[in-house]
Formats: structure tokens, sequence, C-alpha cells
């Protein structure tokens, strides 16, 4: 089964400084295409997408650099930062080929989204340029997307984690996860939800409401390393997935782990 891993990072805190990194997270200095390539090989992923970790010029010019030329490496999603005169935020003007679409890091703000400068307007103008729009999310914010995704038919939106990652699923997750799938436009990542204080049991039952609700088609695999190498060798994050995950034909399976990433992404 070919994968492709749609959500992972890259960075070189001595050549490009990421101002939230802290040697105390206990994360690596370099993480690198020349770091990860091995890990894809030996879990059978075929390409990445690289999320962009902060919001600076400078790491968008590396982070391009990296995915116009890695043969594995091959798309970005830049982080979106809201500036006069720029639809597209801050990385408007060094959107290239490689770069498939924008996220908005937002879980700080309003469970509505409503306090989020730009929002509307960074969806329409990715709509239009062909460009998706992942969000960054906190549960309370899934309802928030969904009406957002609403409001912009024409753009594709891309949860990350499930709008979830390590927190617990209260109720109210579960419906507003169903009120996101409602909108054929949205589509969301399993990346985040491994983690070693949830059992195999809750994350089977996590990832079979979102399987419900949108279907294989409009779920990708996503490791989302280095973050989660932390406490998860990657390898291990690949196949806690697939044993979670409920019976999938084969073309759902295809999907899932690339299909879906594939069209999205461009590859």
């Amino acid at each position: 089964m070919r994968i492709i891993d749609a959500h992972v990072h890259l960075w070189d805190v001595d050549a490009v400084p990421i101002p939230w990194f802290d040697e105390d997270l206990g994360l690596p200095r370099r993480a690198t295409p020349d770091t990860l390539r091995p890990l894809l090989r030996d879990a059978d992923a075929s390409a990445a997408i690289a999320v962009q970790a902060a919001d600076s010029i400078a790491e968008v010019q590396w982070l391009t650099g990296i995915t116009a030329a890695d043969p594995v490496v091959r798309r970005a999603v830049l982080q979106y930062d809201p500036a006069p005169g720029q639809p597209l935020g801050r990385t408007g003007s060094a959107l290239g080929a490689s770069v498939a679409g924008l996220r908005a890091a937002i879980p700080q703000f309003a469970a509505d989204l409503s306090d989020v400068a730009g929002l509307d307007d960074l969806a329409a103008a990715a709509g239009d340029a062909g460009l998706l729009v992942e969000l960054l999310l906190r549960p309370a914010q899934v309802r928030g997307a969904a009406a957002l995704a609403h409001r912009h038919p024409a753009t594709a939106f891309v949860v990350c984690h499930l709008g979830l990652g390590a927190a617990e699923p209260e109720p109210s997750w579960f419906r507003d996860l169903a009120a996101l799938a409602a909108e054929p436009n949205a589509h969301a990542k399993t990346s985040g939800l491994v983690h070693p204080d949830r059992s195999p049991a809750a994350l089977a039952r996590i990832l079979a409401a979102a399987v419900e609700v949108f279907g294989a088609a409009r779920l990708l695999h996503g490791s989302d390393w280095p973050i989660s190498a932390r406490h998860t060798p990657y390898a291990d994050v690949t196949e806690r997935i697939a044993a979670a995950l409920p019976a999938l034909s084969p073309a759902d399976a295809e999907s899932f782990w690339s299909g879906t990433a594939a069209r999205l992404y461009r590859l």
C-alpha cells in the first residue's frame, strides 16, 4: 500500500530560528529531509507534505527551497499570517509551484473563529488560487470550521489532528465533527492522535467516528513528525493508526493512505 505522510514539520533552528523552539521540548535542533527519508522508506511511505512550523518569511524561503527540489518532501503548506495588502497573508509574495496550501494555526481564538483577522478573505483567495486551507484548531472550534467551510464551498479545507489531537473527546466533539463532515469540501488529518496516554481502544473509537462521518476518501494519514517522535517512533505511529482503523475496502484504504493526499496536494 502506497503511503503519503500528509503532515510533517521541517526545521533547522541554527539556520532559521523558530520562535517557539525550546531545548526543554525534547525536539531535535534539525528536522530535515535527510533525517526523514529513511523513516519514510522504512514505513513504506513514498512522499510527505511539510507544514510550516512557524511563520517567518525566512522560513518560507527555506522550506519552499526544499520542497521545490526534494524528491520526497514535495509540497509545502505555509503558515498564514495576515498582513495589509496581501490577501494570502505575509506568505503571499513567496508562493511557488510546490506550495499546496496555507494553514491558519488559530486555537487561541474564539470558538466560532469570528475574531480571526482575514480568515474569510484567506478562504476566498485560496480557493481562487487553487490552494487548500488547513486549520489547526482546538475541539471547541470544529463547529466554527464547519461554518467557514459552508461559507466557502469552492475552497478545500483540511482540519489538522481531527481538531482533537491528544485531547480527550467530549460528546460535543463527535457532534461537531459530524457537522464539519457534512460540508463536502471539508477533510481531516489523523495526525497527532497517537499518544502514549491514549489506549488502542480509544484511538479505534476516534477513528471509527471519523470514518463514519467523513468516509475514508476525505481523511488523510499524517504522522506529525518530529513532534510525535518525542513519544512514539515514526514507524509505530503508522502501525498504531493502521491497527486502530476500522476495516476499509481496498479503494477506501488507498484513498486514506495516499489517494486523497495526492489529489489535494497535487502530487
